[in-house]
């Protein structure tokens, strides 16, 4: 993370000799039990991950997701999948920029949409890191009035999150009752520091043979990193929410009076012929649509829709947790079959799911339709073996036929086990 405040000191000769006479050979260095990774360590692979699981004891990794409101983290999902296919708990953060209320609901409403299309699963930590300018000169009570903002929020979307930030800002500029601090001594031999929060982050210049660079890892004290569990005071009693490996969400639901709602699973196209941009509504409480001002959707835009309602007589589709949009804005869908043929390339629609794996390989490769046609290698993202994949399109280019898992993301049929 951006908590780099710390001074790295070599073991002198003469601490060597002091340490052979006082003959400390029992007492451990701290743990690592968890490593955190972000584009500043590049893509990372399921071989990196497999080896620090394998060889290190990592049990879990937390990736930066998203940064303020406008930074989506590139590597966020290609990490994501690679720990997953490496038996690897997997967490995420964001970095907060926010100073207000508002600014944290906003942040947070952000950081769990992109959390969610990149893959991150249901239950998993969706940490607020705190410790920009934003936060150092505000008071403690805005801080904490900010960070529960921010955590309730992204409880809505089905994530947990604790707040990291470093020690010295604990208990003054923010109150921390159990977060996930960062502390680097001089030497972490025999030294475990705020045990009782969740996680102590110790050092951020470790290394691993199995990969370049130097990472952030943090002690672990207790499983809230190394599970999977509904965030508190969730709601599972109206609805119920199954997730697959693309990060979308199909939610079954029934509704009275005027107002009813029917569960689909399709791909939708939307357009605005009187704007550059599609206008998103979100259900209220009392039943009904009001305009969403943070989002919109772009012109001739696919997306994946599981529930259809209908609100005083307007159908509406539903692409994201709470979001909306209107029947009149919606030109097609995937369960209309549709091909063309230009030369030796052809499309066509589908919608099933079909499992992967690379028999040559740890995991499988992504391709990205190019403008000329071609397809050209996805350098930031790959797919896990063994994981399955929703698609609603295949596309044969020079005799190749492709999948389409995400937003030009393909992969090549020869890696389609089912």
């Amino acid at each position: 993370m951006a908590l780099k405040r710390r001074i790295i000191v070599a073991l002198t000769t003469v601490m060597s000799i002091v340490l052979f006479f006082v003959g400390a050979t029992d007492v451990q260095a701290a743990r690592a039990d968890m490593v955190d990774v972000s584009n500043n360590n590049g893509a990372m692979t399921v071989s990196n991950f497999t080896d620090m699981h394998n060889n290190y004891g990592i049990k879990a990794i937390v990736t930066k997701i998203s940064e303020g409101t406008s930074f989506k983290d590139a590597t966020a999902a290609g990490n994501i999948a690679a720990a997953k296919s490496a038996g690897l708990y997997v967490n995420g953060y964001h970095y907060a920029r926010y100073s207000t209320v508002s600014g944290a609901k906003a942040e947070a409403d952000y950081a769990a949409k992109i959390a969610q299309a990149d893959g991150l699963p249901s239950g998993a930590v969706l940490a607020t890191d705190v410790e920009s300018s934003e936060q150092q000169h505000l008071s403690t009570a805005q801080n904490d009035a900010n960070n529960a903002a921010f955590m309730s929020e992204v409880a809505k979307y089905g994530y947990r999150s604790a707040i990291y930030t470093m020690g010295s800002w604990v208990g003054t500029t923010m109150t921390v009752d159990q977060g996930w601090i960062a502390a680097y001594p001089y030497n972490a031999t025999g030294v475990e520091e705020y045990t009782t929060h969740h996680a102590w982050q110790w050092s951020s210049s470790y290394t691993f043979n199995g990969s370049y660079g130097n990472f952030d890892v943090s002690e672990l004290y207790d499983n809230y990193f190394a599970s999977y569990t509904a965030p508190a005071g969730s709601s599972s009693t109206t609805t119920t929410t199954t997730t697959d490996n693309s990060g979308s969400n199909s939610t079954a639901s029934t509704d009275s009076g005027s107002n009813s709602a029917s569960a689909s699973k399709d791909i939708i196209t939307v357009k605005n012929s009187s704007s550059n941009y599609v206008p998103v509504m979100a259900l209220q409480s009392d039943g009904s649509m009001k305009r969403v001002t943070t989002e919109v959707l772009g012109n001739n835009t696919p997306w994946q829709t599981d529930q259809t309602k209908s609100v005083n007589g307007v159908t509406y589709y539903r692409v994201a947790t709470n979001e909306w949009v209107a029947a009149s804005y919606v030109t097609g869908n995937s369960s209309v079959s549709a091909s063309t043929n230009s030369g030796s390339n052809s499309s066509s629609s589908s919608s099933k799911v079909i499992k992967v794996k690379n028999p040559s390989g740890l995991y499988v490769k992504l391709q990205a339709l190019q403008s000329d046609g071609s397809m050209k290698d996805v350098t930031t993202e790959v797919l896990g073996n063994n994981t399955p994949w929703k698609v609603d399109q295949t596309k044969v280019v020079n005799g190749v036929t492709y999948y389409r898992v995400a937003t030009n993301e393909w992969v090549n049929a020869a890696y389609v086990i089912a």
